[in-house]
């Protein structure tokens, strides 16, 4: 959960979260602070609707302050790795990404197990593969409960398709792509056309397209494959920048932020943690966007878990926030506000969400399109070193993109950039 002020809270939610982080034994719970307040620390990126709903929880609780700290989503995850190395630092709370979990879930050993916090009673709320993802090899340890998962579409500028010539109702550009190369052609279409950009980030390609497939970097018995699914899906990314369709804007930073409201790209890959920060960085885009189909089958990018680290201070209040904010009315109110599509399926026929429109979206029936690609996904295996693996990639393609490495040559350095990922 795609996943960022719109997807990153600001400079100063930062400083107030990183000002109350506090060093601490392992597993020690207790209430902190002075006169029994308590102050949680929440560590995260983009935008999980923790804004919207922070002044509700400590309304209901008056001995809680809640202290937002978001961060760079890599970064997160590195930091997170190093305090747990270190043995302090973490803090009460943090988020770790779909493509980080087996990572730390094979860290088990330092995490509250929340199935000793009871949480085990929720098993059968989430998605069986969502659960799946966050629980240890042998079973005995949950170290997160989902969030939200990212199920897959298309966002696309309406205004610029027509100035493109291009269809504008949702099922009629769907139709434009059932296949990623058919979307290329409409890509390259559209550039001659308006001597304007495409897509965002060809990044912004690879792992939608990644995420389809049916294997991605590792198979289950942890080895690097790389000519699987990740061949399959640099090469389209690759192709995108030959082929002039990237604007080359860093995702979830300033320039991306400016070009959801300068035109400068007519698509983007939309799971759907993506919609918050479209609102909330272009909100002047009201009306402007819709939702379409994603070529090829449906598939998944992102989805989120909260943990709470044993070196926390205040882990029987973490668990409590934690337990509060999966809780369905909280869930939906997140739906509803940023977009994030809960883990669990009950949900998806509750009328709050399967009647749900968006009208910054042309009134998308965003309720329907997104529950139908969650509940068919067969999700890959992501491997322990997925997450720094696909950094590295991910590096190769912005080489090509910024022109300092030939795209005859990108293939080979991936494939040398994810082995030493792998190491």
């Amino acid at each position: 959960m795609r996943r960022s002020t719109p997807r990153w809270l600001r400079v100063a939610a930062v400083g107030l979260a990183v000002g109350s982080l506090v060093v601490a034994c392992s597993g020690r719970s207790t209430t902190g602070g002075s006169g029994g307040d308590v102050t949680l620390t929440i560590n995260f990126w983009g935008d999980f609707g923790l804004q919207e709903l922070k002044a509700k929880y400590e309304a209901e609780n008056v001995n809680v302050k809640i202290a937002l700290n978001s961060g760079e989503y890599n970064a997160q995850h590195e930091d997170l790795q190093k305090k747990l190395i270190a043995g302090s630092g973490a803090p009460d709370i943090a988020a770790v990404d779909e493509g980080f979990v087996v990572q730390f879930r094979s860290q088990a050993d330092q995490f509250v197990n929340l199935l000793d916090k009871g949480a085990g009673k929720y098993e059968d709320r989430y998605l069986p593969w969502k659960w799946k993802q966050s629980l240890s090899a042998d079973g005995a340890t949950q170290i997160g409960l989902g969030t939200d998962v990212g199920g897959l579409a298309m966002c696309y500028r309406t205004d610029l398709f027509e100035a493109a010539g291009l269809p504008t109702e949702r099922d009629q550009v769907s139709a434009l792509w059932p296949t990623w190369d058919r979307f290329l052609e409409v890509g390259q279409g559209y550039t001659a056309t308006m001597k304007k950009k495409f897509v965002d980030n060809a990044t912004n390609l690879f792992n939608p397209i990644l995420g389809q497939q049916q294997a991605g970097f590792y198979d289950e018995s942890e080895q690097l494959r790389m000519e699987g699914g990740p061949k399959v899906a640099f090469d389209y990314a690759v192709r995108a920048v030959d082929a002039g369709l990237s604007a080359n804007l860093t995702t979830f930073q300033a320039d991306w932020d400016k070009g959801f409201t300068s035109g400068a790209f007519a698509v983007l890959p939309c799971p759907a943690w993506m919609l918050g920060h479209i609102q909330n960085t272009a909100p002047g885009t009201k009306g402007k966007w819709d939702i379409a189909a994603v070529p090829g089958r449906g598939g998944n990018w992102g989805g989120s878990f909260l943990t709470i680290p044993k070196q926390g201070r205040n882990v029987d209040e973490a668990y409590k926030f934690v337990d509060w904010l999966i809780q369905p009315e909280q869930q939906i109110e997140v739906f509803k506000t940023v977009g994030n599509l809960p883990s669990q399926p009950a949900l998806y026929t509750d009328p709050a969400i399967a009647d749900f429109k968006n009208e910054f979206f042309s009134s998308a029936p965003v309720g329907q399109i997104f529950p139908k690609m969650a509940e068919g996904l067969t999700p890959q295996y992501l491997g322990r070193k997925n997450g720094p693996t696909r950094v590295a990639v991910e590096n190769v393609i912005n080489r090509v993109q910024n022109g300092t490495l030939e795209s005859a040559a990108a293939w080979t350095e991936a494939i040398r950039e994810a082995e030493k990922a792998s190491q």
